[in-house]
């Protein structure tokens, strides 16, 4: 399992990029002020470090638990992805909506437009992550299949 050493750095490389992207072309996207899109991209990965930390906490003692190791088949990475937004989506949507005024059907449609962004982005980074941090002992169980 990964090091709370390592997971702060994932959390934060993980919400600096997406910070990089999401302001600029949120902005674009939903016509809003930079300064307002600003605060929900910041408000936003706030909470998802959070949720972050504790997602993959839970998620990896679970797999380590039910089976033995906390290597992802693809399949896996994608239900992952999807629940981490899906819980993320739960958290985030009322001080969406309470923030920019609006309602929560407009708010949802806004969140679930980012969230798309988002599943894509974490599947690619935490590939990209488990390849540039390997765990010890992935080289040689990168050959065999995970379960």
């Amino acid at each position: 399992m990964r090091t709370t050493r390592d997971r702060i750095r994932h959390a934060i490389l993980f919400e600096l990029i997406s910070l990089a992207l999401v302001v600029p072309f949120g902005t674009v996207l939903f016509g809003l002020h930079a300064s307002d899109m600003g605060v929900i991209g910041v408000g936003s990965a706030l909470a998802a470090t959070a949720w972050n930390y504790v997602y993959n906490l839970g998620f990896d003692r679970t797999m380590q638990r039910l089976a033995g190791h906390t290597r992802k088949s693809l399949g896996l990475r994608v239900g992952h992805a999807v629940l981490f937004e899906a819980g993320l989506l739960v958290i985030l949507l009322p001080p969406i909506a309470w923030y920019l005024g609006i309602g929560l059907a407009q708010a949802l449609v806004m969140d679930l437009a980012i969230a798309a962004f988002y599943v894509a982005y974490a599947f690619a980074f935490n590939l990209a992550y488990d390849r540039a941090f390997p765990l010890p002992g992935w080289g040689e169980a990168a050959a065999a299949p995970c379960r």
